[in-house]
């Protein structure tokens, strides 16, 4: 007789998910650092690396839609191991490979796939499911605060890293490391998902995905958050590059990119803590009128090491805190069933966005010789996002018995 899984405690569901996050996601924010010493050792253009990672970030926005189907049927364990495996092979293929094809299919497809399964809709299913409402939007902005202490952790580390160790034995280091997040997801092995189990039905996958897509608040969450996306991975992978068109070195770039995680830590706790008691639609309406006006100053004043920081600080404090109240407005209107599933699918909202403002970047950058049209383009779509997010209305939906 096989025994029972226990029941996940608060603190445990809270440290290895913040652990894995901390992994899966810190990593991925560095890869920004490799952009020059990968295009010039490969004579390739701004925009072939442009592209590969845009790639990334739309198999993850695709592919987080089937690990979250799949983590709320079998539970967040086995999506967390096969994604781990993923992401040690996309790292290796990264370093290894010797063609643009190579390199979309690695750092692009494989890498986004390993990220759709280790990243926040497989977390924040097991804390939907295993975690009282009261205290849900709380933990969901730990584990992204997790994930931006993982930036501010690892974006100098892999810089050092860079600098010491070459571009290339740097991404083989980074495969071996991010397997230390499979002993991790042991740790949230969730009851009723053991042995071959899964989770019963109420609703069809079907239908809840046609309900969330039929529900405005639903509808605007995700148009709001395809801003998200398209703001925070065109700063993440070209600012680098811009900061190196002003004269300014890597290490200012890895500074920045530091201080903008060590300043979401603060952003995203405060985030997930305010929406317990604030609406979710107001939190997210200041986050994206705020981050319109920093990137507004940022272009106006001077470009030094002093300026450049400052905006890191105060990006930093809006960078993944749309997060927390997002996803806590999600389940709080369709509730946990199938919670995984439609976290990944307005995260797919966000990789689309991301997709656009990463490519886009390397694409205007190549095409005008500067990166001014897209960053004009971050001002203008923050405040549309501002203004999408102020209808939302939070209340849980109301479902008939049959299709309940």
């Amino acid at each position: 007789m096989r025994r029972a899984v226990p029941t996940l405690s608060l603190t445990q569901i809270l440290v290895c998910g913040a652990a894995i996050v901390t992994l899966s996601t810190g990593i991925r924010h560095g890869f920004g650092l490799w952009m020059l010493p990968i295009t010039q050792a490969n004579g390739w253009t701004r925009e072939t690396f442009s592209l590969a990672l845009a790639i990334q970030n739309l198999a993850w926005g695709v592919l987080g839609i089937v690990g979250g189907m799949l983590a709320d049927r079998h539970g967040a364990f086995r999506v967390l191991v096969g994604g781990t495996l993923l992401y040690a092979l996309g790292l290796a293929g990264m370093a290894l490979a010797s063609t643009p094809l190579l390199f979309a299919l690695t750092a692009g497809v494989t890498i986004g796939a390993a990220q759709a399964g280790t990243t926040y809709a497989i977390i924040y299913g097991v804390i939907g499911r295993q975690i009282a409402p009261h205290r849900r939007s709380w933990a969901m902005g730990v584990a992204a605060a997790a994930g931006s202490f993982g930036q501010f952790l690892l974006m100098p580390i892999e810089g050092q890293m860079i600098l010491h160790l070459g571009w290339k034995e740097s991404l083989l280091a980074l495969a071996a490391v991010v397997l230390l997040v499979a002993p991790l997801a042991w740790g949230l092995r969730e009851p009723g998902f053991h042995a071959g189990a899964t989770a019963p039905r109420r609703q069809s996958v079907r239908h809840a995905l046609a309900e969330a897509l039929r529900h405005p608040p639903f509808v605007l969450l995700i148009a709001g958050y395809f801003v998200c996306g398209f703001q925070v991975l065109f700063i993440a992978v070209h600012l680098p590059g811009y900061l190196s068109d002003k004269g300014l070195t890597p290490q200012v770039a890895a500074g920045a990119l530091a201080l903008i995680g060590l300043f979401n830590v603060v952003g995203s706790y405060a985030a997930g803590a305010l929406g317990q008691r604030l609406q979710k639609r107001h939190i997210l309406s200041f986050i994206y009128f705020a981050r319109a006006v920093v990137i507004t100053v940022f272009l106006l004043v001077p470009v030094t090491p002093l300026s450049v920081y400052v905006f890191a600080a105060t990006m930093g404090a809006l960078w993944l805190s749309t997060v927390p109240p997002t996803n806590a407005a999600v389940v709080q209107i369709f509730g946990t069933e199938h919670f995984s599933m439609l976290s990944g699918l307005a995260f797919f909202s966000h990789q689309l966005g991301s997709f656009m403002g990463v490519w886009l970047g390397g694409y205007l950058y190549d095409a005008t010789g500067d990166y001014s049209v897209v960053w004009y383009l971050t001002i203008a779509l923050g405040i549309a996002a501002g203004f999408v997010n102020l209808p939302v209305r939070e209340a849980p939906i109301h479902r008939t018995p049959e299709l309940a």
